[in-house]
């Protein structure tokens, strides 16, 4: 008899993340954990210089000029691509069977762009739900209850 493959679930928001493996009759395991704090770092402390300053003549009223993209949305966004990179390589290595990504709001959109072909043809489930600061006991519960909606 072959072993089954596990069903992974994705639990993260923009700085934290977990992998969490489930087979039938199983408890869930943790697969792998991701912490990215500089995205919990402040605007002002990420960026290298004044956002969006300008004058472009010598008159009272000066410019403003929003940046060309926030740089907390950056360290997201690079987040998103580290954690997208690793679940497409486990993918293109056959080593999970489904996939189901429970993440926050805007990260679940930026972790589902950077998901590979391998890793989309096996995403089947995916909530706007930030669980990562649940503990381990209540977690199983509340990840079942997801899945279940």
């Amino acid at each position: 008899m072959t072993p089954t493959k596990p069903d992974w679930i994705v639990i993260a928001n923009a700085t934290r993340a977990r992998i969490l493996a489930r087979e039938r009759g199983e408890p869930m395991a943790v697969v792998k954990t991701f912490s990215h704090p500089e995205g919990r770092g402040k605007v002002s402390d990420l960026a290298d210089d004044r956002a969006g300053h300008g004058s472009s003549d010598h008159s009272w009223g000066g410019s403003a000029y929003p940046p060309r993209i926030d740089a907390k949305r950056k360290e997201h966004e690079r987040f998103a691509t580290e954690l997208g990179a690793w679940l497409e390589r486990a993918a293109e290595q056959d080593t999970y069977r489904s996939l189901a990504l429970l993440a926050s709001n805007p990260f679940l959109g930026e972790l589902k762009a950077e998901l590979g072909p391998a890793a989309q043809r096996l995403l089947t489930v995916t909530h706007d739900v930030d669980l990562t600061a649940v503990g381990p006991a209540e977690l199983e519960k509340r990840i079942l209850r997801e899945l279940a909606r």
